[in-house]
């Protein structure tokens, strides 16, 4: 991780938190425990934002085959490791700090299982497309741990996943625009991360306690989802005497109107039904998905 100068970053108007969930764990797939943030009834959607989810999976649980249309996809795995494989022939293997940004777009079939026998950990996230987008061809951005950029000073390490920190820009293309940054402050440390003030934001902690937006809030501990208000970026301070590690996410509204079915997204209920009717005669993207099945379901 190369050593970076700390770039001062003043901000006129500094995001705070406006509301605050607490992720409990609940079952999804096939026997894997997810916490889910964004996506669950308190909060159905965050534009551009579908779902948020901290999963942990082991053997012989997982996600098998199952289709997707509308969105991207967004897995970084933060401990163990995660098989996926697709109808496109397309395999893979993400471990500890690999990340895969998968376009569905206008349809793809695959599973996604954890492989060893340990536990398997890592965040998910849904990104919507806007309606020019949603039936584009799929396509995968994949970086191994080491390809994504880092920057770090004396107290604070970040890997810029998406968008830029700290001087370092990463190489993802996002269809929708969208900033996604995995923080590190060290006790005592403050950072001050700037947001497009048109952009929605949420910060997401995995580690530690640290307080967000406002030197007088309390500090706030694992699992839980914080909203930021408007403003053009984010204070944050670790007065604890462990590390905190958060996620910071930020995405520009599409404005647009949102019709899901499970793990199908559009912007109609006519188009939802006519996902349906493609899935189900596998047609209009989904061709392929008549004769494939994964070598997980193939060896049951």
């Amino acid at each position: 991780m190369s050593e970076t100068q700390e770039i001062p970053i003043f901000l006129q108007k500094p995001r705070r938190v406006v509301r605050k969930f607490l992720a409990r764990p609940q079952h999804e797939g096939n026997g894997a425990i997810v916490r889910r943030n964004i996506g669950r009834y308190e909060l159905k959607y965050f534009d551009p934002f579908l779902v948020l989810d901290e999963f942990s999976v082991a053997t012989p649980a997982g996600f098998p085959d199952h289709p997707h249309r509308g969105f991207e996809t967004v897995t970084y795995v933060l401990e163990g490791a995660i098989k996926h494989e697709d109808f496109e022939g397309h395999v893979g293997i993400l471990r500890t700090g690999d990340l895969q940004w998968m376009t569905a777009g206008r349809g793809i079939v695959h599973s996604e299982m954890p492989l060893g026998s340990g536990i398997s950990k890592g965040l998910q996230l849904w990104i919507n497309l806007s309606s020019n987008n949603k039936m584009i061809e799929p396509k995968y951005q994949e970086m191994k741990r080491e390809e994504i950029m880092t920057a770090s000073t004396t107290d604070i390490n970040v890997r810029v996943i998406a968008g830029e920190a700290m001087g370092v820009q990463s190489p993802v293309y996002t269809r929708t625009p969208t900033m996604c940054l995995d923080f590190t402050l060290m006790p005592s440390a403050h950072l001050r991360q700037s947001i497009n003030p048109m952009w929605n934001s949420f910060a997401y902690i995995l580690q530690g306690e640290g307080i967000f937006g406002t030197e007088k809030s309390d500090p706030i501990g694992p699992h839980n989802l914080l909203l930021l208000g408007h403003g053009d970026g984010i204070d944050v301070w670790n007065r604890s005497i462990r590390p905190l590690r958060f996620v910071l996410v930020g995405g520009e509204p599409l404005g647009e109107p949102v019709a899901q079915f499970g793990p199908f997204v559009m912007n109609s209920d006519e188009e939802i039904d006519q996902t349906i009717n493609d899935f189900n005669l596998c047609i209009n993207g989904f061709e392929k998905a008549k004769h494939w099945r994964s070598t997980e379901l193939m060896g049951s």
